[in-house]
């Protein structure tokens, strides 16, 4: 005690009252402090607190096997007591941490670090915008299809004696028509719309082919033969007016529709114009991977490492790889500039609670760069790695269209709970499963509050599902690297494409062109005679106020309740022999809802009835 420690010492003294108390040998272990009333009555049992009491009786009304498992399950969730430090021991730790001992040994000082970190980063930067200058994007023609073009396509003029020119990236025979689209009595879905083009099935450009107005300007060029899909191309599109049968070819990868009536709006491909420009994606993808590994490679900073990796694969994905959709390439620029900010500070949370837990400490790196380098860039370039699973979205109407679909989502939700109980073992060994546990209940409570929003869908997009899921991936283990940097690959990828999407949609937002689920006209039998046929309908229902009818995929009529008859004549010439195609859809305001399937005023002068429902747009 006191005095015996300062006696070894030298030192002795007369300890006070209090050292006296907390220094005797006696036995104090019967004394305890009490009030008067509790002398008075020993014999009283002492009550626990209220709040105690009441546990105490709440737990005695639990069967005494539940009280067990739920000790068990209580004790298992606490994991090993003291709970175990997880960290990644290198792999021939020689050769991983030779990196960093090259750079230690030339550059010792901290100043020659951050100079040769400065012009690393020029070098990049100056790399990357030399190779881009040459890859600029551009959309499809505008069609004259359906109502959105007003009547007879006027808004969409000019038709015909009009060329532009135009840019195509790389692979754009991907890109697919996702809701249904009406080509006369047909519909295309999941395939790339293209209608027409050249009567022979070679592969060469012959410049005879001619496109329906509404066909994918791209994907129609790389079916003409005119660019190429693997490298993009650029040329001049040649808009020819009206244009009557479209035939279908199968071409370089595509199968076009046919359409064996008119079409307002057609174009071709201007001979002579294909220029040897080409979508330069992949050198960029290999000089973006080349530098990102450099940086993996020779820095241990988590900030250093994760700072570089973020803005350099944000401005890939955004630039090149997967820019969003937008006019021209400067409209680009502007999208990815406007959601690079907030993606950042998104990027710092994360960090900060994430990935920094992760990889402070971590000098393994070659796994490093492999696991979570690697796989951030297989989350980044989603539109290519996960391409070949087939859905386009979770819709119950997609996941029953494609084939295939179900299948993939049942292997990816159990793959995606193999992999949720792998992390809560892990965290369990860290001592850091009950407040993962809180955290996700807090999380999932959040969630259902959001579907029980009325009139709004929950959309779980790429970047909420990153940002939900990172959490449960902070820790330094080989599997935690490889979901991180997958789920930092997803966010990248959903923030530069998509942008901020909201977690909840309305169903207009959700629906784009699909369909609405609108009533549909009442119409009588037609009056049909070889060169006119006259259609009537019943007056609209309660809240629509009159009817649209589109010929050959183009409105040509609209009436409203009170100013127009619920009837209407189109006349053909005697001689046109071709089948033309009448679809009927309700009108609010400008706007129509869905359209009937298509019946056909067949070329002899019959009619052949629309089948029951909808059609689209």
């Amino acid at each position: 005690m006191v005095g015996s420690h300062d006696q070894e010492n030298g030192l002795t003294h007369e300890p006070d009252e209090n050292t006296r108390l907390l220094d005797t040998s006696e036995d104090y272990s019967a004394f305890s402090i009490r009030g008067e009333q509790d002398d008075a009555d020993d014999s009283l049992p002492q009550r626990p607190s209220s709040r105690r009491w009441k546990l105490h009786e709440l737990r005695k009304q639990i069967p005494e096997p539940l009280r067990t498992v739920g000790s068990g399950i209580a004790q298992w969730v606490k994991g090993p007591d003291p709970p175990l430090v997880l960290k990644i021991n290198p792999l021939f730790p020689s050769i991983q941490n030779a990196p960093l001992r090259f750079v230690d040994r030339f550059l010792p000082k901290r100043k020659h670090k951050i100079l040769l970190l400065l012009a690393f980063y020029f070098i990049w930067l100056t790399t990357f915008v030399g190779v881009l200058h040459h890859s600029i994007f551009v959309g499809d023609i505008e069609g004259a299809g359906g109502n959105g073009c007003g009547i007879d396509g006027n808004n969409c003029r000019p038709f015909s004696n009009s060329t532009f020119a135009f840019r195509c990236p790389a692979d754009c025979r991907r890109t697919q028509q996702l809701n249904p689209h009406a080509v006369g009595d047909q519909n295309a879905e999941y395939r790339p719309l293209v209608i027409g083009g050249p009567q022979s099935s070679g592969h060469a450009f012959d410049g005879d082919g001619i496109y329906r107005g509404d066909s994918f300007i791209c994907a129609s060029a790389i079916h003409s033969g005119f660019v190429s899909n693997s490298k993009g191309g650029c040329g001049v599109v040649r808009l020819v007016g009206t244009h009557d049968s479209f035939p279908s070819t199968k071409r370089n990868g595509i199968e076009s529709l046919a359409f064996d009536s008119s079409f307002p709006l057609s174009f071709s491909f201007a001979k002579g114009t294909n220029s040897e420009c080409k979508d330069l994606r992949w050198p960029l993808l290999a000089v973006s991977v080349i530098f990102t590994a450099l940086i993996s490679l020779f820095t241990r900073s988590p900030a250093i490492f994760f700072s570089s990796i973020f803005i350099g694969m944000y401005f890939h994905v955004g630039l090149a790889s997967d820019p969003p959709n937008a006019g021209s390439y400067y409209d680009i620029i502007s999208l990815i500039l406007g959601r690079f900010l907030p993606g950042c500070f998104c990027a710092f949370v994360f960090y900060r609670y994430c990935i920094r837990p992760a990889l402070t400490g971590l000098e393994a790196q070659i796994e490093k760069t492999v696991l979570w380098l690697g796989m951030c860039w297989v989350g980044a370039l989603t539109n290519y790695t996960f391409d070949f699973i087939p859905i386009a979205r979770l819709t119950p109407r997609d996941l029953a269209q494609q084939p295939g679909a179900k299948a993939a989502l049942a292997i990816i939700v159990t793959v995606i709970w193999l992999i949720v109980f792998g992390q809560i073992y892990a965290l369990r060994l860290a001592g850091k499963l009950p407040r993962y546990l809180a955290l996700y209940a807090l999380i999932c409570g959040t969630l259902l509050i959001f579907v029980a929003v009325p009139g709004l869908n929950l959309r779980i997009h790429h970047y909420i599902l990153a940002l939900l899921l990172l959490p449960g991936t902070a820790l330094q283990t080989r599997p935690s690297l490889i979901y991180q940097g997958l789920l930092v690959g997803f966010f990248i990828n959903g923030v530069a494409r998509w942008g901020f999407d909201s977690i909840l949609q309305t169903p207009a937002a959700l629906q784009g062109d699909g369909q609405f689920f609108s009533p549909l006209p009442i119409l009588h039998a037609p009056v049909a005679y070889a060169d006119n046929i006259t259609f009537s309908w019943e007056p609209p229902p309660r809240g629509w106020e009159g009817t649209s009818v589109l010929v050959n995929d183009v409105e040509r009529w609209r009436s409203y309740e009170g100013y127009d008859l619920n009837e209407w004549t189109f006349t053909r010439r005697s001689n046109d022999e071709r089948n033309y195609y009448f679809r009927f859809g309700l009108l609010l305001g400008s706007g129509a809802g869905d359209y009937t399937k298509a019946g056909v005023w067949e070329g002899d002068g019959s009619w052949r009835e629309m089948e029951e429902g909808p059609s689209f747009a």
